[in-house]
């Protein structure tokens, strides 16, 4: 073994790490591939229809879910910083798509109907159209 310099000028040398530690590290990684998938695909998933709103809330809570349980062992094993900033940021998107899908599930048939609207809309003129539609539709104070 060779030793590698220590931030302080010392000699320290690299210990390989354990089989329980890899197999930890494996673990952790993992668990962060997961809540990746989990909070892009309630992302994109939204995306498609709000038909498949169940699907996005499912996949969003699977997220937050996941994003705590990583973030819990990216500090407890002193994890990489790319995947402590990773989680973080997936749970402010994973907190961010929780709004979303309360407020597509209060207006649920102002959405479905702004939606059929729009798939139809091939004009510009068209798609402001629907948009007005959908203001039109919100109650009062939720008018811009």
């Amino acid at each position: 073994m060779n030793p590698t310099p220590g931030p302080n000028g010392s000699q320290r040398t690299r210990h390989p790490l354990s089989e329980a530690v890899k197999s930890s590290l494996l673990k952790t990684h993992s668990l962060f591939r997961m809540f990746i998938v989990a909070v892009l695909g309630s992302f994109f998933v939204f995306q498609l229809d709000i038909a498949y709103l169940w699907l996005t809330a499912i996949l969003t809570t699977a997220g937050i879910v996941l994003g705590i349980i990583v973030l819990v062992r990216a500090i407890k094993l002193k994890e990489s910083r790319l995947v402590l900033f990773g989680t973080i940021s997936g749970l402010m998107v994973s907190a961010i798509m929780v709004l979303i899908v309360l407020t597509s599930a209060l207006f649920y048939s102002q959405v479905r109907d702004y939606q059929q609207c729009a798939r139809h809309a091939l004009t510009s003129k068209a798609s402001t159209d629907c948009r007005v539609q959908l203001e039109n539709s919100l109650p009062g104070q939720f008018r811009p």
